[in-house]
């Protein structure tokens, strides 16, 4: 009997967490000899106006060790999911024969559907946010068997920091976050204050949650004059008393500036979208919690479909056919899918290079892969290639 209903690393890595009818499929052909392919994964539609991809580090682990050769973008890039002239973007080329990776097609592509999903809506915050810190407090609306995963794409994404344990531990990070509402019921506002005065800032920036009891403006004052070198004051205003947050923000503002306290800041959460920031940063607010809308994320809509049997070109009606190269300027940013290695010259004049890596040959990795840290840093440079009102510039 399990003790949660999630799926273990065996039952991931044997296919059990796949539909049945890929499992259906390998008894079928049984009698069949095993046969060369190409598959590839693009995206069928997309809802984002562009997509920040990850989640490929499981799908490596998942195939390592078969008899496939993987070549695929690397996690941390942004792009659109057709190039300019409308040709789907393959996103991850599998070569090898057909049942050593068919009965894992559920769980690649679960993989990077929704670490992709959240990732990109990360990235559509943090475009919101600009040089505004903001933090993903949201895997307590999500299955706790994936708050790594959830916390590690927010965190590629562009989330200055995450709130759970291990997922921090996952991106070599140490995870933040205030106190819960439930310590203050318990002992009061003026005990935790007291409390928070006498904490050693190595363990990070002093907040103070000022909403429990009182008003959001004497709540913010009296945490400022109880905790001398205090940071930050955090407003998670529930909805049914927020009545209109930018000038709940305004007001406490102005308290603490009128009393000699301009250097606290002030981080507002709850219930926040990337739609809510650009009003409460104008408003005054300083730092954001963004939970709930960053890990229910819509996942990617990624698809992955055989293109090549035995070295010829064949796929189902609506795709496209034969092996592709996706292809990009580092100088414009402009995409093109082509087929075969001949030199591309992009429209701005600059030579296109080609954005697949490899990543397993013959089930063997090819090099050790990327830090967090360094994917993040990569998505980040990226970013700044696209407008969060109209998708690329």
């Amino acid at each position: 009997m399990r003790d949660f209903n999630i799926a273990e690393a065996g039952d991931v890595r044997n296919g059990l967490a796949s539909d049945v009818y890929f499992e259906r499929s390998q008894s079928l052909l049984r009698g069949f000899p095993d046969a060369m392919v190409t598959a590839e994964i693009t995206v069928s539609g997309a809802h984002f106006p562009w997509i920040l991809f990850s989640g490929l580090d499981e799908v490596i682990t998942l195939l390592e060790g078969k008899r496939l050769e993987l070549r695929a973008i690397p996690e941390g890039t942004v792009l659109r999911h057709r190039d300019d002239s409308g040709i789907p973007v393959p996103f991850l080329t599998i070569t090898g024969p057909y049942r050593e990776f068919a009965v894992l097609e559920t769980e690649m592509l679960g993989f990077i559907c929704q670490s992709s999903g959240i990732s990109t809506y990360s990235s559509i915050v943090r475009k919101a946010c600009g040089d505004t810190p903001f933090f993903s407090f949201g895997i307590r609306r999500m299955h706790p068997g994936i708050s790594p995963m959830i916390d590690r794409a927010a965190y590629i994404g562009g989330a200055d920091g995450v709130s759970g344990i291990l997922g921090a531990r996952l991106i070599g990070e140490s995870p933040v976050g205030t106190i819960p509402h439930a310590v203050s019921i318990i002992y009061g506002d003026s005990a935790v204050f007291e409390a928070i005065s006498k904490s050693d800032k190595k363990e990070g920036p002093k907040v103070a949650l000022i909403d429990t009891f009182e008003d959001e403006r004497f709540g913010a004052v009296k945490a400022a004059e109880m905790i001398p070198d205090l940071d930050y004051v955090r407003l998670d205003t529930p909805s049914s008393r927020r009545g209109n947050f930018p000038a709940i923000i305004r007001e406490v503002r102005w308290e603490l500036n009128q009393r000699g306290f301009s250097k606290v800041k002030i981080m507002v959460s709850g219930g926040l979208t990337a739609e809510d920031i650009p009003a409460l940063k104008r408003a005054g607010a300083d730092a954001f919690g963004v939970g709930t809308s960053i890990a229910s994320g819509k996942t990617v809509d990624f698809s992955m479909d055989i293109v090549e049997v035995e070295g010829k070109s064949i796929s189902k009606r609506g795709k496209f056919s034969g092996k592709k190269i996706p292809l990009r300027c580092e100088n414009c940013h402009a995409v093109r899918v082509q087929t075969g290695d001949d030199e591309a010259i992009c429209r701005c004049g600059e030579k296109m290079k080609p954005m697949q890596k490899d990543f397993l040959k013959g089930g063997a990795r090819v090099s050790a892969y990327e830090k967090p840290k360094q994917i993040r840093k990569r998505a980040l440079e990226e970013l700044a290639y696209f407008s969060a009102e109209e998708g690329e510039q």
